[in-house]
């Protein structure tokens, strides 16, 4: 695949972009990553960690283009903006002061809020079961929230079959 930009050399370089469910995607070779100031793994100008993360926490996606107002922590006095460059917190009250903020970056970043971690094949089947009995009451006290009865009795039927299994194992 030769680059998009020069259409000369080979693409080494392959970005893909969402945005709202849109993907794009880039191919580019070295020279033309370099021009466009795209930072390269492995290389003296290279990409990272960091400057991935504070691009996600500059990310507002309800106002583009205009400025949040600026949010200090209590106890610290470390800012919004100070902490989308460091990357890191002043200090423990930090959580609780950009907590709004939070939840939206680590669900773009790692897909959850909640961290369930792995599970053992051998000896997690009880804990699966467990957790998707959960799962299906969070879902159940929905369905009754919209008043949808029969998928709520369907619902409730699994949930039932579900603990019977959970008793057995």
């Amino acid at each position: 695949m030769l680059c998009q930009e020069c259409g000369k050399k080979p693409a080494t370089l392959h970005f893909t972009k969402i945005v709202n469910g849109e993907k794009t995607e880039f191919h580019i070779c070295e020279t033309c990553a370099r021009e466009k100031g795209e930072g390269i793994p492995g290389a003296s100008n290279g990409f990272s960690i960091h400057s991935l993360l504070s691009g996600l926490l500059d990310f507002e996606p309800s106002s583009f283009g205009a400025k949040p107002p600026q949010i200090r922590c209590e106890e610290c006095g470390l800012t919004y903006t100070q902490f989308s460059k460091m990357g890191r917190f002043g200090c423990s009250n930090c959580y609780k002061q950009f907590g709004s903020r939070l939840d939206p970056i680590l669900k773009r970043v790692h897909g959850n809020t909640v961290h369930v971690g792995k599970i053992p094949k051998r000896t997690g089947g009880q804990i699966q079961l467990k957790r998707e009995i959960e799962e299906l009451r969070r879902n159940l006290h929905e369905l009754i929230d919209r008043e949808e009865f029969e998928d709520a009795a369907q619902i409730r039927d699994r949930i039932r079959e579900l603990e019977r299994n959970v008793a057995d194992v």
